[in-house]
């Protein structure tokens, strides 16, 4: 029995695999054992997480941005037939480009391409983690470059994502977040309203009333509709991968991470995932920082320490062995 450590990536600093080695050579060298187990809930670095838990292959592939310009990415493919596909890597906000960062232009045409390729590689099943996109198109854009590829063959697709949102309610949530404006949000609305007539209308399947649909501006809603895809819990799909209840029951505590810990941890996140299945076992939250708002959901923590860099975060494994009463004696 030991410490797991299971972070989700320090957004724009660490990733998950960097930030459960900081704070696991801090839990060491205080004489305590650690195992690592690197998390993530469908945003920024689900694709290194599935990759490391399926044993998949990187492939690299060439698409199109969210606006247009040419990208270099990767997928990956598994043993099992299933691929990896990140939406961020080509459909993504962070993702640079030449010309104007327009929110309604903004396209997951690339995305939709790097799903077909998967397929044509030999993907029986693609998993889209929908975190970080630049779009509000409903998907529409993925649609279209998959089937000028000739679809899907019939591959089942899977939809990770760490929100709720329904599909109309995505301009209105994240457009802000993406550049858009109170009118362009309202004409973003307009457009997802027209996309789920259309899709009522020629394939009998609104994505209006589903949750989740409206995960990386409605895609997820718009390959719930064309392709029947499972719209599902990043986190907890996740967690079932990497057998984490197991791992929880046998461990003494267990440490979770991220960068900002704030009243949205409880929303979808995969900090929230972890404290509703780790039963008994106590969790230590590890953060860079924790907002004002938090509140009392601090109490669902055996202790809540700050930390911003590495060594820093061996610092505060350190700590956690001795407050968990791990360390030598």
């Amino acid at each position: 029995m030991g410490i797991l450590v299971a972070p989700d990536s320090f957004k724009g600093t660490f990733t998950a695999a960097d930030v459960a080695a900081h704070i696991a050579a801090g839990i060491r060298a205080a004489g305590a054992v650690a195992v690592e187990l690197p998390v993530a809930d469908g945003g920024e670095g689900t694709f290194d997480v599935l990759v490391r838990g399926l044993d998949a292959r990187p492939v690299r592939v060439r698409t199109t941005g969210p606006w247009g310009d040419d990208v270099e990415t990767v997928v990956a493919l598994a043993p099992d037939g299933t691929a990896v596909v990140e939406l961020a890597f080509a459909s993504g906000l962070h993702l640079p480009t030449a010309g104007d960062r327009d929110p309604v232009l903004a396209s997951t045409y690339g995305t939709g391409v790097l799903m077909a390729e998967a397929v044509r590689l030999g993907a029986r099943r693609v998993l889209v983690a929908a975190g970080g996109s630049a779009t509000t198109d409903g998907g529409t854009g993925a649609i279209t470059a998959i089937e000028e590829r000739g679809g899907l063959d019939g591959a089942e697709v899977v939809v990770l994502s760490d929100v709720t949102t329904r599909f109309a309610d995505a301009a209105r949530v994240f457009g802000p977040q993406k550049g858009a404006d109170s009118a362009t949000v309202e004409a973003l609305t307009r457009r997802l309203q027209e996309q789920a007539d259309g899709f009522a209308r020629e394939l009998g399947r609104d994505p209006r009333p589903v949750a989740r649909t409206g995960a990386a501006g409605g895609f997820s809603g718009g390959m719930w509709a064309q392709y029947g895809a499972r719209l599902v819990s990043g986190a907890d799909y996740v967690l079932d991968l990497l057998g984490f209840d197991a791992r929880a029951a046998a461990s003494t505590a267990v440490v979770v991470g991220e960068g900002r810990l704030d009243s949205q941890t409880g929303q979808g996140k995969i900090i929230a995932a972890i404290l509703a299945r780790s039963g008994t076992t106590p969790v230590y939250a590890l953060v860079g920082s924790v907002h004002e708002d938090l509140g009392d959901y601090a109490d669902n923590f055996a202790g809540v320490i700050v930390a911003s860099d590495a060594e820093a975060l061996a610092a505060a494994g350190s700590e956690l062995a001795r407050t968990a009463g791990h360390a030598r004696p």
